[in-house]
């Protein structure tokens, strides 16, 4: 996966935000970790890992996928915003389920807000990534879905979404 590339993407996408909405000088780390948890919600939703009560199937791949890109931008976001960058170690990680995992990654999210250190901002991004796995995603998906959602969204702010 080139990260360099999506870091250096995401930057721009939000350098752009902050000049269309007079963010240049305003800290909006709340906000973009908030986004981040609703996104992984809204993904969780898509999934429907976790409704045991219910006979519908999940939703289709692209679908899942596009939800899933939408908390990169995010993490992405959060990690340039603090001077973090992704380092990969493929470490070898414990094997859970989808539900397991979800709640892993939430776990990982409310510890890097509370303790923004780059330790905890890699071990989100690793547990997400996991994730992304476990949804049967692979990089160049990632990649693809992730190049696509950017320019959704350079459009989007020009379109005032």
């Amino acid at each position: 996966m080139n990260w360099k590339q999506l870091y250096n993407m995401q930057k721009e996408l939000d350098r752009y935000i902050e000049k269309n909405n007079n963010l240049e000088n305003k800290n909006v780390f709340q906000e973009k970790h908030l986004a981040l948890l609703v996104e992984l919600g809204e993904l969780a939703n898509e999934t429907r890992c976790f409704k045991f009560w219910s006979q519908k199937p999940r939703n289709e791949k692209h679908i899942i996928l596009e939800e899933y890109v939408d908390g990169i931008h995010f993490i992405l976001s959060l990690g340039i915003e603090n001077d973090y960058y992704y380092m990969s170690e493929k470490k070898t990680m414990p094997i859970f389920t989808e539900t397991e995992q979800f709640i892993k990654v939430f776990q990982a999210c409310t510890l890097f807000h509370s303790f923004p250190t780059e330790e905890n901002y890699q071990a989100m991004f690793e547990s997400y990534l996991q994730l992304g796995k476990l949804l049967g995603f692979t990089e160049e998906d990632i990649q693809r879905a992730y190049l696509q959602k950017n320019e959704v969204n350079f459009k989007r702010q020009d379109t005032g979404y």
